[in-house]
């Protein structure tokens, strides 16, 4: 049990990685974090990857899913559960905006773990909202 602790990230510590892992990012991060905002910095993320996807940098954005996809299975609840309802959430977001043949490919190289949270969004968005 106390193995399990300590492998466990949790917010402060994602936030770290995060700075690591987006340069680009690291000053927003660092603004965000101060403020104890771990929403704000994952979103921040979002953001960059969308940025991204306007630039066709398909491979880099599916890095960095891959990135995301390693704190989501070593974060704690919280860390989890932001990740599930901001970043995998934001996957339709980057379908609309993705050209069919971007968004197949990013779908291809996601996660399983993304994919069956991204595919339950769906299923849930149509019996809610009919989506």
């Amino acid at each position: 049990m106390m193995n399990m602790q300590m492998k466990t990230i949790n917010p402060k510590i994602a936030i770290e990685y995060l700075k690591f892992f987006y340069p680009p990012l690291q000053k927003e991060i660092t603004q965000l974090s101060v403020q104890d905002n771990f929403a704000g910095v994952i979103q921040t993320t979002v953001d960059y990857l969308k940025k991204l996807l306007q630039e066709s940098k398909v491979n880099i954005i599916s890095h960095h899913i891959k990135l995301m996809d390693w704190l989501y299975r070593n974060g704690n609840s919280y860390v989890r559960d932001i990740i599930e309802n901001l970043f995998v959430r934001s996957f339709e977001s980057f379908k609309k905006h993705a050209k069919i043949q971007h968004w197949k490919l990013l779908y291809q190289y996601m996660p399983i773990s993304f994919q069956i949270i991204y595919n339950e969004q769906q299923k849930q968005d149509k019996i809610f909202f009919g989506k």
